[in-house]
């Protein structure tokens, strides 16, 4: 099923283009010049150098007016290989999409609403014939069924047409064409944008990311340049402090010899306050006592911190190097890189 993007936005066709697969572009540059762009055919031949296939109106009110307008388009520099002319379903219409394919050129009977309609088109050689869903369904007609109707006729009796499904509301009309087998479709960009996303795919592939980050990236590799430490001499407003500047949620906390004391963090700190009131800032750190503190070396893998920091229910690990003091993991690094919740 041939892909076109529906657009009449420079900005949105440039940026769609850029897939590198859509078969073309249908569009209306008159509606361009909301966006500054009052020069029609400067914008169309601005399209027609974009874009591997350009659909845009040739319009007139009789037949000899809608291919003089195909002519004058061709005649200014549209390239006749690649450039389809949009006609609306009429007599006239028809008529003149026949003498435009005797030519070789391409037409799009566009507007359709009927099979009869659709008929005509097909029968004048049209290369597109294309049936407005959306547009239809809102009227309340069975546009699915008269799709249907058109690819049936199309396959029963060989005509070359390709039935092309327009006014394409949501996803699920895209799953309708691809269930009738319409030969092409064309989508806006804002919904063409919506067709890779789904729930079960997000999920699955964030566990992914997820359990390579854990197996792959090691604690060194995420680790802060920061590494906040005070002395054991220090007070408690000190370890306040540095934890306030180097926005880490505790410190590390040396002794005389720069050997690991321990580690202070918020927690011990609302602690102390609720237990001894604000005079506990003035307390040295030396005198507090430090449970035995929790370290991980620098090359293990994430996975290995995300199981300690679980098992162990603490926001921070004291990072070492060859038994030397590297910096401080901290829960929040974690969240961050979406390993831990």
């Amino acid at each position: 099923m041939e892909l076109y993007l529906d657009s009449a936005d420079i900005k949105e066709i440039e940026e769609a283009f850029k897939l590198g697969f859509l078969t073309g572009l249908t569009t209306t540059p008159t509606f361009m010049h909301r966006d500054g762009h009052a020069d029609v055919d400067a914008t169309i031949l601005k399209l027609a150098k974009m874009v591997p296939i350009l659909q845009v109106e040739a319009l007139g009110d009789n037949a000899d007016e809608i291919v003089k307008e195909a002519h004058r388009l061709i005649k200014i520099g549209v390239p006749k290989k690649t450039t389809v002319f949009k006609i609306p379903v009429s007599l006239e219409g028809v008529k003149a999409c026949k003498r435009l394919t005797d030519e070789g050129l391409m037409v799009n009977i566009h507007l359709v609403y009927t099979i009869q309609q659709a008929y005509m088109a097909m029968a004048a050689g049209a290369t597109y014939v294309c049936p407005l869903v959306g547009r239809l369904q809102d009227q309340g007609h069975d546009a699915l069924g008269l799709v249907q109707q058109c690819v049936d006729a199309v396959n029963f009796y060989g005509y070359e047409s390709k039935i092309m499904f327009s006014s394409v509301r949501n996803a699920e009309h895209v799953r309708n064409a691809l269930d009738i087998g319409v030969h092409t479709i064309t989508v806006p960009w804002k919904l063409m944008k919506q067709l890779t996303d789904n729930n079960f795919t997000a999920l699955g592939t964030k566990q992914f990311e997820e359990h390579t980050k854990l197996m792959t990236v090691r604690v060194r590799d995420i680790l802060q340049a920061e590494n906040p430490t005070v002395k054991d001499a220090d007070t408690v407003l000190d370890a306040v402090v540095m934890m306030t500047e180097s926005g880490f949620g505790a410190v590390t906390v040396l002794d005389a010899k720069k050997n690991i004391a321990g580690i202070f963090t918020d927690g011990d700190l609302r602690r102390l306050l609720k237990k001894d009131g604000k005079d506990v800032l003035k307390t040295k750190l030396s005198t507090l006592k430090f449970n035995e503190p929790l370290t991980i070396d620098a090359d293990a893998l994430l996975g290995v911190a995300v199981d300690i920091i679980k098992k162990k229910a603490v926001d921070n690990l004291i990072v070492t190097e060859k038994g030397k003091l590297k910096g401080m993991l901290d829960i929040q690094d974690l969240m961050k890189l979406g390993v831990i919740g």
